[in-house]
């Protein structure tokens, strides 16, 4: 702002000067009379004179050090004096230039402009001069009332001051004239706005264009979720719902919380036109939500206590677990269900919530009660663990209720032993899929290393004659490693990734095949049983992987009877195994409701024996790899882990459990095998296919190009081939391989490749090299199944052989493969 200071009224004045040079010479005279003394009157005149002189030499030196103006007055304390939130105050000197302003005066009117030229209304300036002369003459002035705009008014008074009169103080107040709905936004957000909300009465001050202004603490909890949370600028109408009975409900509650009745309270009155109609109305409403359940009954001694007796009676019919709690937090009703839940059937209900959990939960549920008794009619739910329960948190629902007298709180419970069975399926069925894709990158790598063994043996047996010294220990190592190869197939026949031969067969013709061995590997004590049910589908599986499967659960139902009976110590101790097959339909999958298994037709195969049963703590164990209940020594572990891959990935499930008579007691384990129905045609007999290779005829040679990865199972597959009399150009990876078929320096008759390589791996390169020469045959090698390689690798004339292999099966398979090549050409 730009401040005018006034200029001095005039010059400095010479009357005290006057007044000393008049004493001066009254005193001199004084002086000459007394003493009678020319000299001494002199003298003193001198010494006076010598003094005033001196005097005002040094009033000069002062004078021109301070300077020869007058510094202007500090407006700054007047400035900080006059600062006032609710007063607009300027000060104006004589010429009508403003000198000093408060903070208000600038906000309200700007910071340039003196009072008398503000633009306020039309005949303001006549106005303001008029009141400015009036207070010039009489001190002060009012102008009573000063309309600026629609809603701001003022009050002006002004006032002359100075010490000579000389400036005019311009005091402006705002006129506000009180509404009705004043102040009413403080209070539903304070102290009335909660006991409002407790009392079941929620409100919200909204604006004209429907925008909550403010709102009862209760109304947030209700309308969100959260009591904390603030709802001003939300539109008040997405908090509600109707439904199709115009009903009002919150929106997040839905139809399961309680109607409301909504009433809507002007806070103004409009104004009455000329016309005598009502004018536009722009002032705040105030909106009334009233719960339904207020104010019905007459408490807990009225009509309420009268349906209390039926309350509880529906109650006890629901198949949900249901119990009512006063405001105390004790219990007032439990149903059947909700005692069978928590195990309370025989103990009876108990006096709080919290003595049903464990101690840690205690004061979180206690806590919890108390606050959806207090608080408005909401609902919620929260997991707590029950004493005397080792398994998994439940969840408790928790719900406010109103009407009902005393009952405060409703918990509701659900029977969760089913959900807790399923819940562990599908983590075990989730903990095998991770443990299988480990197994399977385990089993081709070693499968990798056992070609290598195999093949150099082989090569090595080609120089080495019966009756030689080091032949017996070269088959030893080729036994060995046979040994080691089986054991790779039960790890990939677990990670489903095993080369399966499926045919549509029946499932009694399976169990046939293998009753008699099954007869001789039980031995006297143990009983054989085999039963059929009528009209069951056909199933497309491996029939040799489905024997392994049976023979396996065989197997383990026999050790585990023969320990069961020497725990018993009865020396005529006899046990039963008993193999069935059983027709299960999409219906009855369906009552079973196992989600991991879809609805479909199966056939089930059940192996059930009279041992002592699982134990619970290793039933969720016994499929992994290794696992095994059996003394050191006496099992591997894979069997029931190969069981479950072969079940896998013939799209089959499995699962186990124990059989328990009416009393209680354990009568053995029961493993059932879920088998989908074929819906195809029955095709004719299939013969069964040997491992041992056939003998080849193919006598021609070739041009072979060898694409491996591994440098040892690389040697050992040139080494046979080159004495099988093929032509051999061997390469390390894709990429050296696409390189010698594109330079076309050498016409290949065959490609043999590994699958998984780096850079590029075997079926990139195949169809690299299609684009290029599209009639060569490819023989692809891998330790991985035959089955998920052709889902993942559409590329025709495409033949496969298994790792490990032999050097005669390497062999054979090549010839093959240029035998068929040769026939179609």
């Amino acid at each position: 702002m730009k401040f005018v200071e006034p200029e001095p009224a005039g010059g400095p004045s010479l009357r005290p000067f006057m007044g000393m040079g008049l004493a001066a010479i009254v005193s001199v005279v004084l002086v000459w009379l007394i003493a009678d003394s020319t000299l001494a009157a002199a003298s003193y005149g001198g010494a006076l004179l010598v003094l005033t002189v001196g005097m005002l030499t040094l009033a000069r030196f002062r004078k021109a050090d301070t300077g020869s103006e007058a510094l202007p007055p500090d407006w700054s304390v007047t400035q900080a004096a006059i600062e006032n939130s609710q007063r607009g105050i300027a000060i104006t000197d004589r010429a009508d230039r403003i000198v000093c302003a408060n903070a208000t005066y600038r906000d309200w009117f700007g910071a340039d402009e003196t009072p008398s030229g503000l633009a306020l209304t039309e005949n303001w300036r006549e106005s303001a001069q008029h009141a400015a002369r009036m207070a010039w003459r009489d001190g002060d002035s009012t102008i009573e009332r000063i309309e600026r705009a629609p809603g701001r008014i003022y009050r002006l008074v002004l006032q002359r001051t100075g010490r000579a009169d000389d400036y005019m103080v311009w005091r402006f107040a705002e006129i506000l004239e009180e509404r009705s709905y004043d102040g009413v936004a403080e209070r539903l957000s304070g102290l009335l706005g909660g006991m409002m909300s407790r009392a079941g009465l929620e409100m919200a001050f909204v604006a004209q264009d429907g925008v909550i202004l403010s709102h009862t603490p209760g109304l947030a909890e209700r309308g969100i979720g959260e009591a904390d949370a603030q709802l001003e600028g939300r539109e008040f109408v997405s908090l509600l719902r109707t439904d199709d009975r115009d009903r009002i409900f919150f929106a997040r509650e839905g139809q399961q919380g309680s109607p409301q009745m909504l009433v809507q309270i002007p806070l103004d009155e409009p104004p009455a036109s000329s016309d005598g109609l009502a004018e536009r109305h722009e002032a705040p409403s105030l909106m009334l939500l009233v719960d339904s359940a207020v104010g019905i009954g007459g408490g807990w001694e009225g009509s309420t206590k009268a349906a209390i007796p039926q309350l509880e009676a529906l109650l006890s019919a629901l198949p949900l677990g249901l119990a009512l709690t006063d405001r105390d937090g004790r219990f007032l009703f439990a149903n059947k269900a909700f005692l069978r839940a928590v195990g309370r059937e025989e103990k009876g209900l108990p006096p709080f919530p919290s003595d049903l959990v464990v101690r840690e939960d205690k004061s979180a549920i206690a806590d919890s009660v108390r606050r959806f008794a207090r608080g408005v009619a909401t609902s919620g739910d929260m997991a707590v663990r029950l004493s005397g329960d080792s398994g998994d948190p439940i969840s408790i629902g928790l719900a406010g209720v109103r009407g009902l007298g005393e009952a405060a709180v409703l918990l509701s419970l659900s029977d969760s032993t089913e959900e807790k069975r399923l819940r562990r399926q599908v983590a075990q069925a989730t903990k095998m899929q991770a443990v299988g894709q480990l197994a399977g990158g385990v089993a081709h790598d070693f499968n990798n290393v056992l070609t290598a063994i195999i093949g150099y043996c082989d090569l090595m047996l080609l120089r080495h004659t019966p009756g030689d010294s080091d032949y017996d220990d070269i088959q030893q190592i080729k036994a060995n490693s046979n040994r080691a190869a089986s054991l790779t197939r039960q790890l990939l026949a677990f990670s489903r990734q095993q080369t399966l031969r499926p045919v549509v067969l029946q499932l009694p013709d399976v169990v046939s095949e293998v009753s008699q061995l099954l007869k001789r590997l039980m031995g006297e004590k143990i009983e054989f049983a085999v039963r059929h049910d009528r009209e069951l589908g056909p199933v497309r599986a491996d029939p040799q992987q489905l024997e392994q499967v049976i023979i396996n659960l065989a197997v383990n139902a026999r050790d585990a009877m023969h320990a069961y009976g020497q725990k018993t110590g009865r020396s005529d101790w006899k046990g039963r195994l008993t193999l069935a097959t059983r027709h299960v339909s999409a219906r009855d999958v369906r009552k079973l409701g196992i989600d991991i298994m879809p609805a479909d037709d199966y056939t089930v195969l059940v192996v059930q024996d009279t041992g002592g049963g699982i134990p619970d703590h290793v039933i969720n164990n016994i499929f992994e790899p290794f696992f095994t209940t059996k003394e050191q020594g006496k099992g591997t572990g894979l069997g029931l882990s190969t069981v479950y891959g072969i079940v896998k990935q013939s799209g089959g499930f499995i699962f186990a459990d124990n059989v328990t008579s009416a009393d209680g007691r354990s009568e053995g384990a029961r493993f059932t095998v879920y088998l989908p129905v074929h819906k195809g045609e029955m095709p004719v007999a299939q013969a069964r296919l040997e491992d041992e290779p056939k003998p080849s005829t193919w006598s021609s040679g070739g041009r072979l190009l060898l694409v491996e990865d591994e440098d040892m199972v690389r040697a050992v597959a040139e080494r046979a081939l080159v004495r099988a009399g093929y032509t051999v150009t061997a390469v390390s990876d894709g990429e050296e391989g696409l390189a010698a078929v594109a330079n076309g320096d050498t016409e290949f008759d065959l490609i043999l490749s590994d699958v998984v390589m780096p850079v590029m791996d075997g079926p990139a390169m195949a169809r690299a090299v299609r684009r290029v020469k599209p009639d060569i045959p490819i023989l692809f090698m891998s330790g991985y199944a035959e089955e998920q390689l052709r889902g993942e690798i559409d590329i025709d004339a495409m033949h496969f052989i298994p790792k490990p292999f032999s050097v005669q099966q390497i062999n054979a398979k090549v010839a093959e493969v240029l035998r068929e090549a040769r026939e179609q050409a």
